[in-house]
């Protein structure tokens, strides 16, 4: 136990100026972004899209954890992986369902990742408020998915499952990079209940700005949790 303590005492997250520098360029390029689809601005969405993905990968890249740990390659894995599902979802086809596809693969790149650091967190007690929830997102939408309802109803296992273990994580390490995971987790569940929500139920007056500003801030912080050193 004091072992355990001890390295939550001594685990911490150094930010450096080039992470704060391509921080400010990820906030910009994703403003870029969003208004880019407000203004229905195609070359620019697609531009400024896989630009602040880019930098948010290079933040997973350049964080101070050594380049051999498993946790920061699996998170440049989910972020690459990423990318693709945005490229798939970008282009004009509809390509949504290979578009999510891709997204569900880095959920579960991004949930190895978590039970790398932390253990796989059994717990059902800890389960029950993500299951509650996905439970309502299928009672609101469920009778509008019609084809689609397989494929959302796995990629739903897959992202609760995601956030159940990156909140497992945060529970058994008390880390600051568990937090910055667990929160950024949260923020992809939101971002993909205004997605789900714009395109199978009522359309979201500024959807953009609530999808992309809580997609991007999601991504974000889970690059940035890669930058926990241990001393």
């Amino acid at each position: 136990m004091a072992q355990k303590d001890e390295q939550r005492l001594g685990e911490s997250v150094r930010i450096g100026s080039s992470t704060v520098l391509i921080s400010a360029l990820i906030f910009v390029s994703a403003l870029l972004v969003i208004r880019a689809e407000l203004a229905e601005n195609q070359p620019q969405t697609y531009i400024f899209k896989a630009t602040t993905m880019l930098l948010i990968m290079v933040v997973a890249w350049s964080a101070l954890e050594p380049p051999a740990s498993i946790y920061k390659r699996l998170i440049i894995v989910g972020l690459a992986i990423s990318l693709l599902g945005d490229v798939l979802l970008m282009v004009p086809y509809d390509l949504f369902l290979p578009g999510l596809v891709a997204f569900l693969i880095a959920q579960i790149v991004y949930t190895a990742a978590f039970i790398k650091v932390g253990g796989f967190y059994r717990s059902i007690v800890g389960a029950l408020p993500f299951l509650a929830y996905g439970l309502l997102i299928l009672y609101f939408l469920g009778p509008d998915l019609d084809d689609m309802l397989a494929p959302v109803l796995f990629y739903l296992v897959a992202i609760l499952t995601m956030i159940w273990q990156a909140f497992g994580q945060w529970r058994q390490t008390g880390s600051t990079r568990a937090l910055l995971a667990f929160t950024g987790a949260a923020f992809f569940v939101v971002s993909d209940t205004a997605l789900a929500f714009n395109r199978f139920g009522a359309a979201i007056e500024l959807a953009p700005l609530i999808i992309l500003g809580t997609y991007f801030l999601a991504q974000w912080l889970i690059a940035l949790s890669a930058g926990a050193e241990h001393h």
